[in-house]
């Protein structure tokens, strides 16, 4: 759901990543392309944040410091969260991977993915669609759950 300001549609999209480099990237590549990045250092965090703002996308690290990104969306599920999820990951474990899928994720990519595949999945998770070359569906099995 996204939030005007200004006349002007907010989609606040969450970064959760135990590595601030990647939070850093994430939080510039998201501005760029017109989101409001809230990024964590932890799933704790996240769920601390008493003024976070509703989200409506969530870019979780599988492999977090206590609680990982896969039990951060299992705690979301149990309380009836429903804000699409899309999982990044340095390392490309299969069980992790088979699990975040079966979880019904919006994406599951690794942290070397191109970013504009990424930003694709947000947006079709956030439903939005692009101003240019929207014409053409792209292909989401390709683009959402990387091989």
């Amino acid at each position: 759901m996204q939030r005007e300001s200004a006349g002007k549609a907010i989609t606040y999209v969450a970064v959760v990543d135990d590595d601030d480099s990647v939070c850093r990237s994430f939080g510039r590549l998201l501005r760029t392309a017109g989101f409001q990045p809230v990024t964590y250092p932890s799933a704790e965090a996240m769920l601390q944040d008493v003024k976070r703002p509703h989200f409506d996308c969530l870019v979780l690290d599988i492999q977090l410091g206590v609680m990982s990104g896969l039990e951060l969306r299992r705690r979301l599920a149990a309380v009836k969260d429903s804000t699409p999820v899309i999982f990044i990951t340095a390392q490309d474990d299969p069980e992790a991977r088979a699990e975040a899928l079966d979880s019904g994720c919006a994406g599951f990519f690794r942290k070397t993915d191109p970013g504009e595949l990424v930003l694709d999945a947000i947006r079709r998770a956030a439903g939005i669609m692009r101003a240019e070359g929207s014409d053409a569906a792209p292909d989401s099995d390709k683009l959402s759950h990387r091989q």
